[in-house]
Parts: C-alpha cells; sequence; structure tokens
C-alpha cells in the first residue's frame, strides 16, 4: 500500500514539471515572436506611392471671351461753330473716303475771308510797287552818280518790307480759306454711319461736346482679347485662333494673330491680343461679343505633376520630392495651366524626378 501511494506522488510530480516546463516554454515563445515583431517595426524605409516628375511641352488649348469691333472708328465733330446747312447722308449709309457727310454756314467767316482777301491784294500792289521802284534805281545806279547808294539801299529795305507784309497778308488769307473749308464734313475713311446726332439747322461748334456722325468700318474688324498673364508665354507670332458669335450659332470663324501689346497690363494682369478679321461679306457685326478657342504651347518644356500630389496649405502650396539617394525634399510651387488631372508648376526640383502622391503635412523633410 505504502509502496502504491509512493508511486502516485512520484507520477504527479513529474507531471507538474513537465506542465511547468512546457509553460515555461510556451511563455519563452511568445516572448520571443513579440520581440521579433517590435524589432521589424523598427525604423527602416517608409513605402511611399509616388509618381514621375514630368517635364513636358503639351499642346493645350483655353476659350476665353473676346470682342469684335471695327478697325476703324471714329466720331466727327465740327471743328468751327456754325449752323447745320445740309445733311448729305443718315444713319446706315455706306460712305467713301473723302465723300461729303455734310455742310455748316457760318457767315461771319465768309466775310472775314473776304476782308482778308482785299487785305492781301493791297499789300501784294505795294510790293510789287516798292519792287518796281527798286529795279529802276538800280538799273539807273549803273550810271555813275545818277543815284546815291543810300536812296539805293532804302528801296531794297522798302521792297524787303512790302515783301514781307505780303507773306504775312497772304498767310492770313490762307487761315481764313482753310477755315472755310471745315463748313463742309467729308469721311476720313470707307465705312458705315452708325450714328447721325444732329439735324439741319443745328448748332454745332468744338464746344457742344456731341459728335455729328460717328463712322465706322465694317469691312474689316478686329477681335480684341485679354489673355491672362499665366499663358502670356504660350503665344506665337502665327497664332490662329478660331472663335463663334452668340447672333450665329453653329459658325465658326478663324482669324491670325496681328499684333500683341508684348506687355502685361498692371491693372487686370493680361496681354492684350488683336487678330484682323475680314468681314466683306458682313456677316459679322461691330461690336459683338465672342467666345474665342487659342491654342497654345510653352516656348520650353515645364513640369507638371498629378493634382493629388499637390499639399495644399496656410502658408502656401508644395510638392515632396524623393531623389535617387531616397532623401525627401519639400518643394514651394506656384501653378500654371492645368490639363485634365494634371498641373503645370514651377519650383525649385534640382536634379529630383519623382514626387510623392497624396502628402501629408506629417511627411518631413530628410531620409526615408
Amino acid at each position: 500500500m505504502c509502496k502504491r501511494s509512493n508511486f502516485k506522488k512520484r507520477l504527479w510530480a513529474t507531471f507538474s514539471i513537465v506542465f511547468v516546463s512546457l509553460v515555461l516554454f510556451v511563455s519563452c515563445s511568445n516572448k520571443g515572436t513579440r520581440e521579433e515583431i517590435k524589432t521589424n517595426a523598427l525604423p527602416g524605409k517608409a513605402d511611399y506611392e509616388t509618381e514621375e516628375l514630368s517635364l513636358i511641352q503639351p499642346d493645350y488649348s483655353i476659350t476665353i471671351p473676346g470682342e469684335l469691333e471695327p478697325k476703324e472708328e471714329v466720331s466727327l465733330y465740327a471743328k468751327i461753330e456754325g449752323f447745320v446747312k445740309t445733311m448729305q447722308v443718315d444713319i446706315g449709309e455706306y460712305v467713301t473716303k473723302g465723300q461729303l457727310l455734310a455742310v455748316l454756314e457760318a457767315p461771319e467767316l465768309n466775310q472775314k475771308y473776304v476782308s482778308d482777301k482785299s487785305a492781301e491784294q493791297k499789300v501784294y500792289s505795294d510790293y510789287q510797287y516798292a519792287q518796281q521802284n527798286y529795279e529802276r534805281l538800280k538799273e539807273a545806279s549803273a550810271t555813275e552818280g545818277a543815284v546815291a547808294a543810300l536812296e539805293l539801299d532804302r528801296a531794297k529795305s522798302a521792297m524787303n518790307s512790302a515783301k514781307s507784309a505780303y507773306e504775312a497778308s497772304k498767310a492770313q488769307t490762307g487761315h481764313s480759306e482753310q477755315m472755310q473749308s471745315y463748313l463742309e464734313i467729308t469721311a476720313p475713311f470707307n465705312g458705315v454711319i452708325t450714328e447721325k446726332n444732329v439735324s439741319e439747322g443745328a448748332l454745332v461748334g468744338p464746344g457742344s461736346g456731341q459728335p455729328i456722325f460717328r463712322l465706322a468700318q465694317g469691312d474689316n474688324l478686329r477681335l480684341k482679347i485679354a489673355l491672362p498673364e499665366k499663358h502670356a508665354a504660350s503665344i506665337r507670332d502665327t497664332m490662329r485662333v478660331n472663335f463663334t458669335v452668340n447672333s450665329q450659332p453653329g459658325e465658326s470663324y478663324e482669324a491670325i494673330l496681328s499684333r500683341s501689346s508684348r506687355l502685361i497690363n498692371r491693372a487686370d494682369r493680361s496681354m492684350a491680343l488683336e487678330f484682323d478679321v475680314s468681314n466683306t461679306q458682313q456677316k459679322l457685326n461691330g461690336g459683338e461679343y465672342a467666345q474665342v478657342k487659342l491654342n497654345l504651347q510653352r516656348r520650353a518644356p515645364t513640369f507638371w505633376v498629378s493634382e493629388n500630389s499637390i499639399l495644399k496649405t496656410q502658408s502656401g502650396r508644395y510638392v515632396f520630392t524623393i531623389n535617387d539617394e531616397d532623401k525627401i525634399r519639400r518643394v514651394a510651387i506656384k501653378e500654371g495651366v492645368r490639363l485634365d488631372d494634371k498641373v503645370e508648376v514651377f519650383g525649385d526640383f534640382g536634379e529630383d524626378k519623382r514626387v510623392i502622391l497624396k502628402p501629408t503635412e506629417r511627411i518631413e523633410e530628410g531620409n526615408i
């Protein structure tokens, strides 16, 4: 009985030792696994999703509003004060260069011209007499002692004085004649009368502040647009544009760049462009608004990135670049043109060729 009891005790002791050893082994194994996991989580290379920093020179197009204007347009005023005697044309009429448009009357101008002309004739007669007197004395002076030298000099001085008086009087007559020519209003170029603001009998003049006519050239138009500053470096001298107008839906017209301001307007940060448009068939009307489509291209390649690689903060916009040595840099950028999901960016990229997608402010500069 005693032997059986001792056997049971030894059996339980052996089982306890085995159980404790097993527990210790499992515990140590779990501890080793935990230590191994912790060791693998220590700092190493982070896994960032990146894309290539593209250096390209793509074509792109924009649509901006423009305005069609007559190539030549002018308001015609009376240069002198007078009454409208006759009106030769009306609104909407086509006129040619030099055509008479209206006639004014100013009786006092006529009287002044007659007076100046009479004064000119009298002074001219005096000049002719003085010239003839000098010529006679000069001829007589050929005989020694016939004419005193002093008398000859007096005659020459009188002739020169009469000549100056005649030239002054002639200029005054010319002025009066020129003023009379202002009584006729003529067309400075071919065009259409777009305004007629007075009628026969009206008093007109420089102080009236209202033009008699407004004349515009309809055969040739000028398409004017204000190109935003960020596109100013993309224009070409031979650039063509297509444009449409609201009055003719479905119709498209083409024009070639004729001139540009070449400087940025400080007021609206834009560059003025003008395109000459032939309108001999009179399909277009001056004063219309147009939608203009421009095909543009930068003069040199620029950097482009995906929109979701740009970090937008209150302090500005940034991208994070990674170079060949796995070094991260935070680069401040300025955005340019947008093309689909790509954005043109300008910044100090150096030799870096990749950017991080979906960046956050928690990303720090330095080695990965």
